[in-house]
């Protein structure tokens, strides 16, 4: 038996683990990477084949279905988990058809029986006697409507394509849905954060970010490579996520002796940005994280500031209870299915459901009252979801200016983000109406599709 590249085991072992553990592919791939010790090139060729497959895995199970004369649910787990990972190769990839498919079958005989084996063999010889360009047009000719199609094509469920028709639309820009899915199949590009206080862009050896100015970017590499990363003094993050937390803690100068809070901490990035923002004005921030692995991923985001600020893990939900009108900041980072992050965590796309959706936003509206409730008159919070779904961004807030009247007020969130960055930001709808909420996108700002809703009170 030929020996298999450690690039592809570990690329199978990590969507095996995403699919059978519900494992995070960028949490457990730099793990194995860093155990396996592999040369650069074969650490790259690991990330390509573990990302690719995951993120084109509803084309290769159009395309699978086709070549094996049977639907996907009727094909073993593990089996197709090795055609999926095959058919990135064979029809992404400029890898030697050969290799592919015998490192396949091998991968198969550690999975699946000898009948598997010979399975894989038949179905990846059939994918490799026709052009890849000829299955494209094949796997999208099987689709039953126009949906469907875009959902072959751009690899996406179809639930999803319709949520972000409805989030494009409500802008007047449902034009834009093809760009959107397109921008969600591009690796992004590394984002650091520098924290204020504590480091500077200059010294990242980076390109200053677009919009936010305390971002730079990385063309590749391993950030941990700079010193100032190691420290904790800089970290890696989404510029949209930079652009929440400054939203916040940029809205109005800073008094001395304000309290922050941050409802929903875990794991740490956005705490951290507020945390520095907070020392270099005056202010004193709190995190809050009810799960408590997350707590701990909260306390060492925050170890880098003397002192560390305090890192609570109550239930959300019931803050307002015990501390009614306190905080002058509040930051609420719900929880929320992360559609808006479909570049970064690939898998989170065939993992979530319409029921999330439902199940999560009765959480966000209670998140949102509870925070009301804590903060101050004259007080702001940041709402913020990294999904643009509305049920779960503009839905949520109308629901909480409906409950509480003209206790609460909308803040002209772009207005803000205007002051914060020299580039200009291109938010709302086409035929100029107002909004007061910032909704980012891949495609039209290169960030997380990142909701952002500043509220004051009254």
């Amino acid at each position: 038996m030929s020996a298999v590249q450690p690039a592809r085991r570990i690329a199978l072992d990590v969507i095996l683990a995403v699919r059978e553990s519900d494992a995070y592919a960028n949490l457990l791939l730099p793990v194995r990477l860093q155990r396996a010790k592999l040369s650069e090139a074969d650490a790259g060729l690991a990330t390509e084949l573990t990302y690719g497959t995951l993120r084109r895995q509803g084309y290769y199970d159009a395309v699978i279905a086709l070549a094996a004369g049977r639907p996907v649910d009727k094909i073993d787990p593990a089996i197709l988990d090795v055609l999926r990972l095959a058919c990135h190769q064979l029809l992404s990839m400029r890898v030697a058809q050969h290799a592919a498919v015998d490192e396949s079958v091998q991968l198969a005989k550690t999975v699946g029986s000898n009948s598997a084996t010979g399975f894989v063999n038949g179905v990846l010889r059939t994918i490799t006697r026709t052009p890849a360009a000829e299955w494209h047009e094949r796997a999208l000719d099987s689709a039953k409507n126009a949906d469907e199609r875009l959902a072959i094509q751009y690899s996406h469920p179809v639930w999803i394509i319709r949520a972000f028709r409805s989030s494009l639309a409500a802008e007047g820009r449902d034009a834009e849905l093809d760009d959107l899915l397109e921008a969600d199949n591009v690796a992004p590009r590394v984002s650091l954060v520098a924290l204020p206080g504590e480091s500077t862009v200059a010294e990242l050896d980076a390109y200053a970010a677009t919009y936010s100015p305390v971002g730079a970017v990385l063309d590749g590499g391993d950030p941990l490579q700079l010193e100032a990363v190691r420290a904790g003094r800089a970290r890696v993050q989404d510029e949209g996520s930079q652009l929440a937390a400054l939203a916040l803690s940029r809205v109005r100068p800073i008094e001395t002796g304000e309290r922050w809070l941050d409802l929903c901490a875990g794991p740490g990035g956005k705490a951290a940005l507020l945390a520095a923002e907070a020392h270099v004005g005056g202010a004193t921030l709190i995190a809050n994280e009810v799960v408590p692995a997350r707590a701990e991923l909260v306390r060492k985001a925050l170890a880098v500031f003397d002192p560390a600020p305090e890192v609570w893990e109550l239930d959300g939900t019931t803050v307002g209870d015990a501390h009614v009108n306190e905080f002058d900041r509040i930051l609420i980072d719900a929880p929320c299915t992360g559609l808006g992050a479909l570049r970064r965590r690939p898998e989170a796309r065939w993992r979530k459901s319409p029921r999330d959706v439902a199940h999560l936003s009765g959480l966000q509206s209670n998140l949102l009252n509870a925070a009301i409730t804590a903060l101050k008159p004259g007080g702001v919070l940041a709402y913020v979801t990294c999904s643009p779904h509305l049920a779960e961004s503009k839905v949520i807030v109308e629901g909480a200016v409906k409950k509480w009247g003209d206790a609460i007020e909308r803040i002209d969130t772009p207005a803000v983000l205007a002051t914060i960055t020299d580039a200009r930001l291109d938010f709302g709808s086409k035929d100029g109406a107002d909004t007061t909420h910032a909704q980012l996108w891949p495609h039209r700002h290169g960030t997380d599709a990142m909701f952002i809703q500043l509220i004051s009170k009254v």
